[in-house]
């Protein structure tokens, strides 16, 4: 890795932290409104790859820990990570984690990387909705995981999904800018 590779590294993987801040306040509204979070993590993962984007991905968490209000709502600080749906931000961190070893395996074909980050997304829902269950079942009252579920990751399902196909439309825009 040369000096400019360093350099490059150290101005996009904060960059794309602060891109995942900004998407996570944009709030579409709806029956179940939604913020374009998600999107974010998946355009940091196209472009910057699995290795930086992932690194993006666990600097906006842990800017977001640390009190800079990168959160949904403009919230921050340890109360949200570790709240009822804390369980899905920190989920974002296994769709880096399984987009960098199914790529890493697979290769970077736009199949193997829609692959990856559908498990991943899949992956991220159920630790989050499993966290939720936990978290909620101690403060709140008794929700059951199918529940859960029906609250938090049915409505965001198919807006996820548009989310990813938007993500790899505008990826291949960005890359082929950058002579990617």
């Amino acid at each position: 890795m040369n000096i400019n590779t360093k350099t490059r590294d150290l101005a996009l993987i904060p960059l794309f932290s602060v891109l995942t801040a900004v998407c996570t306040w944009i709030m579409i509204p709806g029956p179940v409104p939604f913020t374009m979070q998600t999107f974010a993590v998946f355009a940091s993962l196209l472009i910057l790859g699995g290795k930086r984007g992932t690194a993006a991905v666990l600097v906006y968490i842990l800017l977001g820990l640390i009190g800079l209000p990168f959160f949904s709502g403009f919230s921050a600080g340890p109360g949200v990570l570790f709240g009822p749906t804390g369980g899905y931000i920190i989920g974002f961190i296994a769709i880096g984690l399984i987009y960098m070893l199914v790529t890493g395996l697979f290769g970077e074909r736009d199949r193997v990387k829609g692959a990856a980050l559908v498990v991943g997304l899949a992956v991220c829902y159920l630790f989050g909705t499993l966290w939720f269950t936990r978290v909620y079942n101690g403060s709140t009252g008794p929700v059951t995981f199918t529940a859960a579920l029906g609250m938090c990751v049915l409505p965001f399902v198919i807006p996820d999904l548009i989310k990813l196909t938007l993500a790899f439309w505008i990826a291949r825009q960005v890359r082929r800018r950058l002579g990617q």
